[in-house]
């Protein structure tokens, strides 16, 4: 696992950059390879992506950002840049997120996940940036993490054949429509409160691609990190779709992306643990589940629910830590 110790050369991009003895401060890793570390310097402050190459490149990122600051998104300001070493200075939104503010005040809550889905009404308005397509090809990779990751781990045996033509029978749902700018992380840990107005700021959204709108509101409201009250899933999807004037065949959509984000998730998360040694992430499966079992109640994924009926049925539904030390193969 990768340790908080700061790059032996950020003091020297630093100091290139006009941020000469400044101070370097963990703050936080993710999922990826990449590191964060707040940088103080006088009353300034900023934050050091490390993005080693070759393991990471900062460069989607970089047009992200570009992307999203020209139509008027509050993506972080870009101080400098070294590509070679992988260092990016960013603008510091602070450490107020919307995560953990709506955990403090539930009243709170349902106007900040308001806030987040005008944000997503109002990318939905803008043309799609120059991604790559959110396509069935990249769906169906996506949704096979599940079969290559997470039943190996549990000691589940399933066909994984029938799962990819289970999927192939109901992606035309999600298919059809104009493509927006889909950010594919945008949940309440991404979402940061910025200055006194706490107006939403944007991170992790280097792997953008054009794809259907009701993605991203998938990732806002079935987080695989916190709990969403299944009052307010509803009451925003509501609100989404009177701003948007779209129909059952949104709703349609949004269940079947959920079930395929979901089964990608859990794929992800048996990854991190098993390859990446980051057991934290087996534990937040059972929450990536129970949205799973919801989504897949929707008669527009009967194919895909059936396949789980006999694969992967609910004694194979959990922590896969704590299922593959049931079955000694932890």
């Amino acid at each position: 696992m990768a340790t908080m110790t700061p790059p032996a050369d950020a003091p020297a991009f630093l100091d290139a950059h006009g941020w000469g003895g400044a101070r370097i401060e963990p703050l936080a890793g993710d999922a990826s390879f990449r590191r964060y570390f707040r940088v103080h310097a006088g009353a300034r402050r900023a934050i050091l992506m490390d993005a080693p190459p070759p393991q990471e490149d900062p460069r989607p990122f970089l047009a992200v950002a570009g992307w999203l600051a020209e139509h008027a998104f509050a993506a972080p300001a870009i101080h400098a840049v070294d590509l070679e070493r992988g260092f990016v200075l960013l603008e510091d939104f602070g450490d107020v997120r919307l995560r953990e503010t709506a955990d403090a005040d539930a009243d709170a809550a349902v106007a900040l996940y308001a806030a987040a889905v005008d944000l997503l009404v109002a990318l939905r308005a803008k043309p799609a940036g120059p991604w790559r397509a959110y396509d069935r090809a990249e769906l169906q990779r996506e949704a096979g993490l599940l079969v290559d990751w997470y039943c190996p781990a549990v000691g589940a045996d399933v066909d994984a054949e029938g799962y990819r033509a289970a999927w192939d029978a109901v992606l035309h749902h999600v298919e059809g429509v104009i493509p927006v700018t889909v950010l594919r992380d945008y949940h309440a840990e991404n979402l940061m409160l910025v200055g006194a107005d706490r107006s939403l700021g944007l991170l992790d959204f280097q792997d953008a691609l054009a794809g259907h709108p009701a993605y991203d509101l998938v990732s806002l409201l079935q987080d695989a990190r916190r709990d969403v009250d299944p009052t307010i899933e509803e009451a925003m999807l509501a609100r989404y779709r009177a701003a948007t004037g779209e129909g059952d065949d949104f709703l349609r959509a949004y269940r079947v992306l959920g079930a395929q984000r979901n089964a990608k998730i859990l794929g992800i998360f048996a990854r991190l643990w098993k390859r990446d040694g980051k057991p934290r992430y087996a534990a937040l499966c059972p929450r990536v589940w129970a949205y799973l079992e919801r989504d897949l109640t929707d008669p527009a994924l009967a194919p895909v629910a059936r396949w789980f009926d006999a694969h992967l049925p609910p004694e194979w539904r959990g922590d896969p830590l704590v299922l593959a030390e049931a079955r000694g193969l932890a």
